[in-house]
This record gives C-alpha cells, sequence and structure tokens, in this order.
C-alpha cells in the first residue's frame, strides 16, 4: 500500500503524532509540541499534516501560522519520518504538501530552522527545496533539551526562507539547479577542512567573491567517534556563518560530499 499525505483530523491522529515526536527525536514530554497545541493551531490556520502506511502515522509535518519581517509566513515547526520509512522521499513529499496547502492559504513564504551540521537536511533544503538563509541562531531552542540530536554541540540553527512560487523554487522542485562544478569552484575557501579533518578558517576576502563553507558529512558519526571535534566544527561553523551573514552574504546552496573526501559545502554569494 503507497503511504498517502493527508491532513491529521482524529484525536487519536494526533496523540501518534505526539507519540512519533518522541520516537523520532527522543523527546521527552516537556520538549514535544503537545496534542493540545496541535489541534489548536491546526483550527487558527496552521497545518498538521501525516503520512500514513493504512491506518498507521509514519511521517508528520506541522506548522503554524506566523509574523516574520512584517510579512504572514507559515512556519513549519515539525518535520519527521520513522527510521524504517527514510530514504523513500516522504520528507520532500510532506515539504511539497506543505507547500501546496499554504499557497492556497493566500501565504507566500515558509519559514523553519535546521542545525547546518546535518548535512542531509542541508541537501533537501537547498538543493531539492531551493531555500535561502541569512540567519544564524546561537543555541535556539538552549542547552537543555535531552534528544539525542542535540547533545553535545547544542542547538545552533539556521534560519531558513522558502518562498513558495518564485522562480528558484519552481526551478528546484522542477530539479534544476546550478552546475556544482561552477559554482564550487568560484567560491573562495572560508572555512574548510584541514589534512586532519580540523576546521580551519581564513580572512573574509576583499571583493564580491562567493565563499565556500565545509561541513562534515556525517555530524552524528563523528560526535560519536571523535566529540571534541565535532565540537570543533560546531564552534568554527557558527563564527563563519555570523560573520559572512554580518557581511552581507545570501546562503543559497549547498553541495553533498563526492569522492573520498566526507565534507559537503555551502556556497554563500553577496546580495539579495
Amino acid at each position: 500500500m503507497a503511504v498517502e499525505i493527508r491532513e491529521i483530523q482524529r484525536f487519536s491522529e494526533v496523540q501518534a503524532a505526539e507519540e512519533l515526536q518522541k520516537e523520532v527525536w527522543g523527546f521527552g514530554d516537556r520538549d514535544l509540541v503537545p496534542m493540545m497545541q496541535l489541534v489548536a493551531a491546526r483550527h487558527a490556520g496552521g497545518l498538521l499534516l501525516g503520512a500514513f502506511d493504512g491506518s498507521h502515522l509514519v511521517g508528520l509535518a506541522y506548522g503554524f501560522v506566523g509574523w516574520v519581517e512584517g510579512k504572514a509566513v507559515l512556519h513549519s515547526q515539525l518535520l519527521a519520518v520513522k527510521e524504517a520509512y527514510r530514504s523513500q522521499a516522504l520528507g520532500y513529499r510532506l515539504k511539497l504538501a506543505q507547500r501546496e496547502r499554504t499557497m492556497d492559504k493566500g501565504i507566500p513564504c515558509m519559514t523553519w530552522t535546521f542545525d547546518p551540521l546535518h548535512s542531509l537536511n542541508a541537501h533537501l533544503n537547498f538543493s531539492k527545496l531551493g531555500v535561502t538563509a541569512r540567519r544564524y541562531c546561537v543555541d535556539f531552542y538552549g542547552t537543555g533539551t535531552p534528544s539525542f540530536l542535540h547533545k553535545g554541540i547544542g542547538t545552533d540553527r539556521l534560519w531558513v526562507h522558502w518562498m513558495l512560487d518564485s522562480p528558484r523554487v519552481q526551478q528546484r522542485i522542477a530539479g534544476k539547479r546550478p552546475s556544482s562544478l561552477s559554482s564550487e569552484a568560484e567560491a573562495v575557501p572560508f572555512l574548510v577542512a584541514l589534512e586532519n579533518d580540523a576546521p580551519g578558517q581564513s580572512d573574509l576576502p576583499r571583493g564580491a567573491h562567493p565563499l565556500r563553507i565545509e561541513v562534515p558529512n556525517n555530524v552524528s558519526s563523528l560526535l560519536h567517534e571523535r566529540p571534541q571535534l565535532a565540537r570543533e566544527w560546531r564552534a568554527a561553523t557558527r563564527k563563519a556563518f555570523m560573520i559572512a551573514f554580518d557581511a552581507g552574504y545570501l546562503l543559497g546552496e549547498f553541495y553533498r560530499a563526492v569522492g573520498p573526501r566526507p565534507f559537503g559545502v555551502y556556497v554563500l554569494t553577496l546580495g539579495t
């Protein structure tokens, strides 16, 4: 049976959404978005979407209406897929379903946050969806969250904008994007991996050169095997992104690791 994406409506399904948060992220009751909030937000214009295998909830996307930079947005707070159902593009399908329903509401933009050290999420967000970012949030959720995703390196996040009907987004959804070879070749190394895999930062270049910021391809494994190095990458990327954004750079591209070098590449450009 194909997995169906539809709005969550029944109370039993909302309760299942609570349990899914615990399973995917290791949340305790204090950190999950509770049933009462999910129900109220849905009735106030938010979106609560589920991916269902028959009657079983296997994926979740939740967003609420917000006001950012003087404009209405849908802020996507949760996206989760059960482990057994990953690598089936369910996360991508859930985002497209959010996009369609948000545009139906007359809202032109979605926002959300994600950890820039998680390359799989970066690939989905920039390469496949076409988001952009120019804001870095230090320990966005504080340091007390018990989720296994946050232990050891804090909760730093990139804040992204998804302009739902822009030519850029339409092209990405159609599978079109700039050549990785040309974009990466033009970018000046700003933060890159050294021979010992430690981060090495250069000075901000003069002129309107694109910037290259590298990140480990699998920070979860790095945190398990070399926790101090993972913390070094958190500190280094935090500094690099904040310097670049303060200087007026926009983050618009991410390229996954190719070949033996286990590092993905962000590319930032000056301008709007």
